[in-house]
């Protein structure tokens, strides 16, 4: 070797190692950013004239596998879903209550039938009979609000779907857009790995909220398709149709034309629908399925409570007063006795002051023009009967035999078991995930350490090509003083 090509081999060490140290200084600096994949640089020999000449760059390489990261976002898929779910029936059970502390509903009418009871103990007492008439009247307003809850709940979701779909829309306009550029630039360049993670990352945000497939392309680009079959990016990319809703109420459902599903090109991906491209998981999975599902259950699980109660306290043999089939103490306010009843639940107008009616009928009857003896406890009997007697019961999810209490109970306890159905869920997908996720940043993520002792690697290499430099400058030197 001349010294020529010696300084002309570490000339290009030297540049070559400065590349790696800002490779380096890249990974460590990214090391926390999501969506980052490790760089490295990929060197071969510079050959010139047949001759080696040192060292050169050929590109950037990036550590990504895409088989992991696949699994990962399927996983993903699957926590989003069931991270939703646990997360709604966590506000719906604390805000139904429970029977262990006596809250919410339960605890609610657990305070009118204690108070009912005393009433007919003392049915002469107006401190009783007032407290009995606001415990009623509170357990109808808990009714009322647990059916405005769970509308604006379904209100919500399907807001968050209209969300969903724009983020959805945007992500795929978004890799649309990066496929083009990839195949416009060397997909050897950093410019190429730059591109590429922030594609994982828009990806990320599409799986979040469905699963989906990757094809990819020559051009360096990629297709994207639901695991159902469906593509979503062909080239280009496709639009999921939703539109909001801006009425909600039993009579709004998507069966019903009132409620909208998720389309693209034409194909019905909706979850939950008989079409072969239905979503099965991800954010639109639990959306859907709560909007269209879970929630309109539990409403009709509130109706069929208050409609218990109705039934219960307008037997006619409770109140002799009361004309044949009228309603008793609860009554339906518009007595259509269509879906939505515990949003009408409301007190008898005949026994309400505030409509009108007089307290003392709780004691003497519903239809008395006048109050009878005070000590007349026959009517207050009847309905602490009615609401303590064991009736078979086979409507709103709920089979068995039960009292009120029993079936407010049964309720509290049912949102209290999907609760912790869901958490159980969220709980084995979220270990689930976490290991795809170790595993995967294990592979393609930054090692700080690691990358700490290449950087030493990479400087005892700069101060190797330095000295090559300086003893050939010396050698030099010399033949010039000869």
């Amino acid at each position: 070797m001349t010294i020529s090509s010696a300084i002309q081999a570490a000339q290009s060490g030297l540049r070559i190692t400065s590349l790696k140290a800002d490779v380096v200084a890249t990974n460590v600096s990214n090391s926390t950013t999501a969506g980052y994949v490790r760089r490295s640089l990929v060197v071969a020999e510079n050959v010139l004239g047949g001759s080696s000449a040192g060292v050169k760059s050929v590109g950037i390489s990036r550590a990504g596998n895409e088989a992991l990261s696949a699994e990962r976002r399927s996983l993903g898929s699957d926590l989003s879903q069931a991270d939703l779910f646990a997360s709604t029936w966590n506000t719906i059970s604390a805000r139904v209550g429970n029977t262990a502390d006596g809250s919410g509903l339960f605890g609610l009418f657990s305070n009118f039938e204690s108070a009912l009871s005393n009433l007919a103990i003392s049915p002469e007492s107006g401190s009783d009979m007032a407290a009995t008439l606001q415990a009623a009247s509170s357990l109808v307003n808990e009714f009322n609000a647990l059916s405005d809850f769970a509308t604006n709940l379904r209100a919500e979701t399907d807001h968050e779907i209209g969300i969903g779909v724009d983020t959805v829309n945007a992500a795929l306009k978004g890799i649309e857009d990066i496929n083009g550029k990839l195949a416009r630039v060397d997909r050897t360049s950093g410019q190429a790995a730059a591109l590429i993670d922030e594609r994982g990352r828009l990806l990320d945000q599409v799986s979040e909220y469905l699963p989906i497939q990757t094809v990819p392309r020559q051009s360096g680009g990629i297709d994207i398709v639901t695991q159902e079959g469906v593509y979503l990016l062909q080239t280009n990319a496709k639009q999921i149709e939703f539109t909001p809703s801006t009425v909600f109420g039993p009579s709004q459902t998507l069966a019903g034309g009132g409620l909208s599903g998720l389309t693209v090109a034409g194909i019905p991906i909706t979850p939950g629908a008989s079409s072969y491209g239905a979503v099965s998981s991800g954010m639109f999975g639990a959306l859907f399925t709560l909007r269209d599902s879970d929630l309109p259950a539990f409403s009709d699980q509130l109706d069929t409570l208050a409609g218990d109660l109705i039934a219960r306290l307008s037997d006619d043999s409770i109140d002799p007063t009361k004309a044949p089939g009228a309603q008793g103490l609860f009554v339906d306010s518009d007595g259509s006795g269509d879906p939505g009843l515990a949003g009408r639940l409301a007190l008898n107008p005949a026994i309400d002051p505030d409509q009108g009616g007089s307290m003392w009928r709780l004691r003497d009857g519903i239809g008395a023009v006048s109050e009878g003896p005070s000590g007349n406890a026959t009517t207050l009997q009847n309905m602490l009967d009615a609401i303590t007697t064991v009736r078979p019961m086979n409507s709103g999810g709920f089979q068995g035999s039960y009292s009120s209490s029993e079936l407010l109970a049964q309720f509290a306890s049912t949102t209290g078991q999907k609760r912790i159905s869901h958490e159980a869920i969220v709980s084995s997908a979220s270990s689930q995930y976490t290991i795809m996720a170790e595993a995967e940043v294990s592979e393609t993520g930054v090692n700080v350490d690691q990358q700490m002792q290449d950087l030493l690697i990479i400087e005892q290499s700069y101060a190797a090509n330095a000295r090559v430099i300086e003893i050939a400058s010396n050698m030099i030197d010399r033949l010039m003083e000869i």
